[in-house]
This record gives C-alpha cells, sequence and structure tokens, in this order.
C-alpha cells in the first residue's frame, strides 16, 4: 500500500495537528504533540477521510472530525504506555519515559478533550461510542491477565480486541460517512467495514511483535510475552502445544521479569505450533468481512483506495 498517494490529505491532517496542539504551558503540549509527530501512517484519520468521499461527500469537511480520531488513538496510546510501563514508542522514549507520569497522563486527557472540541456535532456520539468502548477493552485486556490461560478463548479475545482497537476504527469509517451524508445502508456498510478491518489490525499487529525487528517495531520484539498479554496466536498455540511444551510457554507468559533467551523461546514456540499461520488465517476471514461489506457501496476512487487498504491491514510489515 503506498501511502503517498495520500500525501496531501496527511499533510492537511499533521497541519491540522500542529495547529490544534500548540498553546501553554508549552512542556503540556510538547509531550501531547510528542508521538503525534513521530511518525504514523495516520491510517484512522485516512479512513475517516476516504469514507466521506465514498458516499460523494468532500473529505475537507471530515478533516476535522479524521484529526479527532488520531487524537483520541494518540491518547489511548500514552495511557496504555503507562499501564504497561513501556519505555518506546515508534522508536522514542514514550510520554511518560520523556515527560514524566503526571504530564503523560494530562497529555493524554488533553487530547482527548481536543478531540470532542475539534469533531463535527454529527459524529460526537460516534466518537464518545468509541471511547467508551476503547475503556472497556482496555480493562478487558487486564482482566484476561488475571484469568488461567488455560480457560481462555478465542471469542473473549475478539471481544476485547473489538472494543480496544476496533471501535476506534469502526467510529473513523461511521463517522466519514456520517459527515458525507452517506445513507442509512452506507453508513452501516463503512461502519462494518472499519470494524472487522480494526480487527484484522490488531490481529496482525500481534503478529509484527513477534516477526518483525525491533527497528521496525519501534519497540523490543515480543513485547506482548514481556506484558504476558493473551493474545490470539497465545491462546490458540495453547490449545495446540503439548503438554511439556504449553506448560513451558505458560510459565515464561506468567513470570515477571523474563529473560531475552526466555522470550526467544517463547516465541519459537508459538511459531512451532502453527498459532502464527492460524492467527493471519483469522485476519484475513476479518478482511473478507470488511470487504464483504465495503463492495455494496458504489464504486469509486476513494471506495477503491479503502479496498487496498484491507490488504495493507493484514500484510504490512510495519
Amino acid at each position: 500500500m503506498d501511502f503517498e498517494k495520500f500525501e496531501n490529505k496527511i499533510k492537511r491532517i499533521n497541519s491540522r495537528i500542529e495547529e490544534v496542539l500548540n498553546g501553554s504551558p508549552e512542556i503540556l503540549y510538547d509531550a501531547a504533540i510528542h508521538l503525534s509527530m513521530a511518525g504514523g501512517k495516520r491510517l484512522r484519520p485516512i479512513l475517516c477521510l476516504l469514507s466521506c468521499e465514498s458516499v460523494n461527500g468532500k473529505w475537507e469537511n471530515a478533516l476535522d472530525t479524521a484529526v479527532a480520531v488520531e487524537l483520541i488513538h494518540t491518547f489511548t496510546l500514552i495511557h496504555d504506555d503507562i499501564m504497561d510501563n513501556d519505555e518506546l514508542r515508534r522508536g522514542i522514549p514514550s510520554v511518560h519515559v520523556k515527560f514524566g507520569n503526571s504530564t503523560a497522563i494530562l497529555a493524554g486527557d488533553l487530547l482527548f478533550s481536543k478531540a470532542f472540541e475539534l469533531s463535527h456535532p454529527k459524529a460526537v456520539n460516534v466518537l464518545a461510542n468509541a471511547s467508551v468502548g476503547i475503556c472497556e477493552g482496555q480493562e478487558l485486556d487486564i482482566l484476561l491477565k488475571e484469568v488461567g490461560i488455560d480457560s481462555l478463548s478465542e471469542d473473549k479475545y475478539i471481544e476485547m480486541v473489538t472494543k480496544k482497537t476496533a471501535k476506534l476504527f469502526e467510529a473513523a469509517t461511521k463517522s466519514g460517512a456520517i459527515i458525507g451524508n452517506g445513507s442509512k445502508e452506507e453508513i452501516e456498510n463503512l461502519s462494518k467495514f472499519g470494524l472487522n478491518l480494526g480487527i484484522a489490525f490488531q490481529i496482525r499487529d500481534d503478529i509484527l511483535d513477534l516477526t518483525a525487528d525491533e527497528e521496525t517495531l519501534g519497540k523490543p520484539v515480543g513485547s506482548d510475552i514481556i506484558e504476558g498479554k493473551r493474545t490470539l496466536i497465545v491462546i490458540n498455540a495453547i490449545e495446540s502445544l503439548g503438554n511439556g511444551e504449553r506448560r513451558e510457554l505458560i510459565e515464561i507468559l506468567e513470570k515477571d521479569n523474563n529473560s531475552r533467551e526466555e522470550i526467544e523461546y517463547a516465541i519459537s514456540l508459538l511459531k512451532k505450533s502453527g498459532a502464527i499461520d492460524y492467527s493471519y488465517k483469522k485476519a484475513r476471514e476479518f478482511v473478507d468481512a470488511a470487504i464483504e461489506s465495503l463492495s455494496r457501496i458504489p464504486e469509486s476512487e476513494a471506495r477503491n483506495d479503502l479496498m487496498s487498504i484491507t490488504d495493507f491491514a493484514v500484510d504490512r510489515e510495519t
């Protein structure tokens, strides 16, 4: 997927972010913009703008809401890094590492507040619903770590990522369709497209945590293992491995302060189990569902651009 095609849109998004995150105290706004200007493809705001265009709306009308979606996304990253005590994000120090926990929390709160200040009135409830889902999903992620690994299920994982990750994708596409004055059917189909795309995106993210390198990830390989996260890969591996290797994997996942060797061994077990291939196939199933919904939208350049993003979601390397 060549995001250079969206260069003009991305420039407008970035420019608007810089305009919005300019205030006093300077350190608070520096913290708020720290991750926003450190990279990122602006996937979620692009989805919002393209969804607006796909129903014959002017993408410029959805620009502020697209930026609002990106601000909410960045807010979640800042707070997520604090909760997981992650020191790196996008290859640079996390906000709480550079600015301290208190300023990082306030920076996240600022981003969240600015998002609703920016949002188109028609999209406020959509963003609010997504934000509630994100909080519920984050708590489910925490609770899953407290559940015995052998009692986990694929359904619990899908529920968690649907709320934690996919709801914001859904908000991006749905709000774009609403602002573009799409029909009820178009709004519904673009909502389903975003939701299923978001689930596939998260599964791919879980895969990359094990298969990409640190430079590409911008954080240590195997971070999910370090944090004991219950991913689809882990759930399937527990079901597939023999008793001995299953016990070894569970021991590593439930242990604090694993050595690099233990993390590498856990990754080897996850690969050996076939769980990564299984998870990729599941991601493909969600992408197929996303494509099915999108195919109900009349063909246009914007719809074709959205279609091309589906392959990126499951085959991306970053």
